[in-house]
């Protein structure tokens, strides 16, 4: 569901503002108006968000012109997300970042980077494009600002896992000479370059699921841009503990002088927090919650364990030799008369940090997930039936600039639009 036609009409002018100082790169004649107009399209109710449901709900007489605008017009949508990424960060001033990835469920090859593989969205190894994003979060409020899809290697050419078609499907879909495979992790941190080019302030942590903690050189890579981070990660990642120390080797006057090195190894984090037991872990309240028992808000608690540790897993010990492995907080959930945690996250906020701090930046990753429902339940995200790759990043850059347009309503006190794109 979107917005009813009287609501829309009585921010049509407010829309039109925003349409023009968010897409002012576009300067052709008529593209604004284009822009205009499927934004109104997008946040319309209406079950289906495609170009021709959208062009008869509008009465537009030619849907094929708005077809052309979204698939083959050749205007930029990076100026517009960059637009929209600054003024989002004043308008919600977000204490966090978000990386994580959607699925979009689709018939048929043809679709640009369109393959059998897993999305969470369904849960299971489907037919499906997916993307990276990144979103601006607080406990409260949050907006996708940056985009990526990801290319499978069936897609890329010089894969040796390409398809026998990857030509003929890659040009039908005009997929720029330049694009090639790139795992999920490397796509994220593409966003954060970019987010931090555009001149964002770098966020006060960065929060991702275990499809991204896992990977130690995505950790890494925040690390190396001066960002903390508190992502999941998976049981089996190896730790030391904080207290290992490295030895230097005896030297027997021959050959280079051995460097230091960690003699302990690593554990899983599961057996490290096990062999703590469960007396360790306290009961944290991070912060009020939105749902209400007697008209009074709820206090969001749980059981958690925290303990410093090595991330052992930052490369093999031959790499490692001679440099500290590095430091940070191993955080578990361990819910009452549970027999073995159910979450872990790595964090490198600073030793002093309070327990309810660590608590929010940990979960803040969840807040997204009422993104992608606003996102496809409300503004046809995953509706986009083009095959063309300009056509899928100009779609989800306007369904980006509508979902920002709304937010950005919600904080005007007298706005007359629903709380949630997703409810009329």
């Amino acid at each position: 569901m979107g917005v009813d036609v009287q609501t829309l009409l009585r921010l049509d002018v407010d829309l039109k503002v925003f349409v023009e100082d968010m897409f002012v790169s576009l300067r052709r004649k008529g593209w604004q108006e284009r822009c205009h107009c499927y934004l109104t399209g997008l946040m319309l109710d209406g079950r289906r968000k495609s170009v021709e449901p959208m062009a008869a709900r509008l009465d537009e007489p030619n849907d094929q012109s708005l077809q052309h605008f979204l698939a083959n017009t050749p205007w930029d949508p990076v100026p517009v997300r960059r637009r929209l990424a600054v003024r989002m960060d004043k308008v919600i001033g977000p204490s966090a970042w978000v990386i994580d990835d959607t699925g979009f469920v689709k018939d048929g090859r043809m679709s640009p980077c369109v393959a059998r593989q897993y999305t969470g969205t369904v849960g299971k190894v489907t037919n499906c494009q997916v993307a990276t994003t990144l979103h601006l979060a607080t406990d409260l409020e949050s907006c996708p600002v940056n985009w990526r899809l990801f290319m499978p290697e069936s897609w890329d050419p010089s894969s040796p896992r390409a398809s026998p078609d990857v030509h003929r499907r890659r040009t039908a879909a005009a997929i720029p000479a330049g694009e090639g495979h790139r795992p999920k992790w490397q796509l994220g941190l593409e966003c954060v370059d970019e987010a931090l080019s555009w001149g964002l302030p770098a966020p006060a942590v960065l929060a991702a699921d275990a499809g991204y903690g896992d990977t130690a050189a995505f950790r890494h890579g925040l690390t190396g841009r001066g960002i903390a981070y508190a992502v999941q990660i998976s049981p089996t990642l190896s730790v030391l503990p904080a207290t290992a120390t490295r030895t230097t080797a005896a030297h027997s006057g021959r050959g280079p002088r051995p460097k230091p090195r960690y003699e302990q190894p690593g554990s899983s984090v599961k057996d490290h927090i096990m062999a703590l037991g469960p007396r360790r872990a306290g009961r944290i309240t991070w912060r009020t919650g939105s749902k209400k028992h007697q008209g009074r808000p709820q206090p969001m608690t749980g059981r958690f364990l925290f303990c410093r540790v090595l991330q052992a897993d930052a490369g093999t010990r031959q790499a490692h030799q001679g440099q500290d492995l590095p430091e940070c907080w191993l955080i578990a959930e361990w819910p009452a008369r549970a027999t073995e945690p159910t979450r872990y996250w790595l964090c490198t906020l600073p030793e002093t940090t309070s327990r309810a701090r660590l608590i929010r930046a940990a979960k803040q990753r969840w807040r997204i997930e009422h993104d992608y429902r606003e996102l496809k339940t409300g503004l046809g995200l995953d509706h986009y039936e083009g095959r063309k790759w300009a056509g899928w990043h100009h779609h989800v850059t306007l369904v980006t600039a509508a979902h920002a347009f709304l937010t950005w309503l919600r904080h005007r006190p007298k706005a007359a639009v629903p709380e949630r794109p997703s409810t009329a």
